[in-house]
């Protein structure tokens, strides 16, 4: 897995050192022999260099088949001619009639969300769900608070973009629950703003252990090609806690601040006809149950218990309030916290005569001293970047650090004109449109 992940850097910098020689060297050709009959050369040179990357990309897109850890999940992308992308894509026409479900208000409207109950468990984030909200614009929303900022974060989004199943009678919003799956799936759906473009009919299944499947069974044009100017365009997953503050100016008053902590962003580019995307949970601090097996878990997070709320955490979940309310972060497990000093009673004895002439040997000014030129060094930088930046704002480190300001970051308060697409919510209890009945239990 390192190997092929170095194989990879490796062939990303050769080809771009690659373009950079070939095209410097096709200028000067051009720049020499402009009105001679060697002008053909930049030609050829330009030819061999597009070759050259053509099969750099082609070893990439081999390459990068293998799972792409995102901490929480695993991905894996199939390519049209993989066989897996078959076998990925549900075919609900082949399913039990009396299971599938095709929302008639969603499949009229555009811009709505309606709340739908699994007949299972669905861990995601590590989180147990029983309940999702699904969008008209590509996307299901699970989050416990439903806000008109559904798109922000919170989703599972095979393809979140600016449909609106309205625009064709052939347009439909399907789902699926067979007990241990729920499928959903967007069926020729248009872009509001680009209908010439043709429909999209696309799908995402959540499994009962936690797997997550985008399948894509009509993708019409590139999806960076999709105007994300009325509506955002994302392909990936998110996860986000709310924290209530007290407004102290206005009492009994309550204001709610979602962040998010993480984010799965997929590569769009994979995403074409007959294309899959599985996506496997890793384990996560909140699937221990005791103090011990909490402590001696070596997974990628930091996990810690909290007797208070009988939890493992890393802290960073959707019960962050509880965890800091509750001084949860300066707990510690007394029975791991003695076994832990036991074992290392011998290590420390053995290291004690080399600790002590090591700090003889290593005064402690001269630790201050580094530090302190470290904290000069890095003060010059910053400085002298905000100086670039301040003369070119138009620069790539500019725009860089423009749109990571702080504005820009993931917290998104519910306020009103927050610049994200307003979703309604449709009526859970019974409503009937052109045939469609949709019950409370969905």
């Amino acid at each position: 897995m390192e190997l092929k992940r170095y194989m990879a850097f490796s062939a990303i910098l050769a080809a771009s050192l690659l373009g950079y020689v070939f095209n410097s060297f096709a200028h000067l050709e051009t720049e020499i022999f402009a009105h001679s009959s060697l002008q053909n050369s930049s030609t050829n040179l330009t030819s061999l260099y597009e070759c050259v990357m053509k099969c750099v990309f082609l070893f990439l897109s081999l390459t990068l088949q293998e799972d792409t850890d995102h901490n929480y999940y695993t991905s894996k992308t199939y390519g049209p001619s993989d066989p897996m992308s078959k076998e990925l894509w549900v075919n609900i026409d082949q399913m039990d009639k009396e299971k599938v479900k095709i929302h008639g208000i969603l499949s009229n409207t555009h811009r709505q969300a309606a709340r739908v109950n699994l007949s299972f468990d669905f861990p995601f984030y590590g989180h147990f769900l029983r309940e999702i909200t699904v969008a008209t614009g590509g996307f299901i929303y699970t989050g416990d608070v439903v806000h008109r900022m559904l798109t922000a974060t919170q989703y599972i989004a095979p393809l979140m973009a600016n449909f609106d199943p309205s625009l064709s009678r052939n347009s439909t919003v399907i789902y699926f629950d067979n007990g241990t799956a729920l499928v959903v799936q967007w069926d020729h759906v248009h872009l509001q703003d680009s209908y010439n473009l043709g429909s999209f009919t696309f799908q995402a299944t959540l499994h009962s252990d936690g797997r997550i499947i985008f399948a894509y069974k009509e993708v019409p044009i590139q999806i960076a090609k999709i105007s994300s100017v009325n509506h955002p365009v994302k392909v990936g997953l998110s996860d986000a806690f709310v924290v209530v503050h007290r407004i102290q100016q206005v009492p009994n008053v309550r204001r709610k601040t979602i962040y998010e902590y993480h984010r799965v962003e997929l590569l769009k580019t994979k995403i074409t006809n007959s294309t899959a995307v599985q996506m496997m949970p890793l384990p996560t601090c909140l699937q221990f149950t005791s103090c011990s097996t909490c402590m001696a878990a070596e997974i990628n997070f930091n996990c810690s218990w909290c007797h208070r709320l009988n939890r493992c955490s890393s802290g960073f979940d959707r019960h962050r309030q509880d965890w800091v309310d509750n001084s949860c972060p300066d707990e510690v497990c007394e029975s791991v916290y003695d076994t832990k000093i036991a074992l290392h009673l011998k290590d420390n004895g053995a290291a004690a005569a080399e600790s002590t002439a090591e700090r003889e040997t290593h005064p402690l000014h001269t630790g201050l001293i580094l530090g302190m030129l470290m904290l000069m060094l890095v003060m010059v930088v910053v400085v002298l970047v905000t100086v670039y930046i301040y003369h070119h704002p138009s620069s790539a480190a500019g725009l860089f650090f423009i749109e990571r300001r702080p504005s820009r970051w993931p917290a998104m308060k519910f306020r009103r004109g927050s610049g994200h697409p307003a979703y309604a919510e449709v009526e859970p209890i019974g409503q009937e449109k052109e045939g469609f009945i949709e019950s409370e239990q969905c």
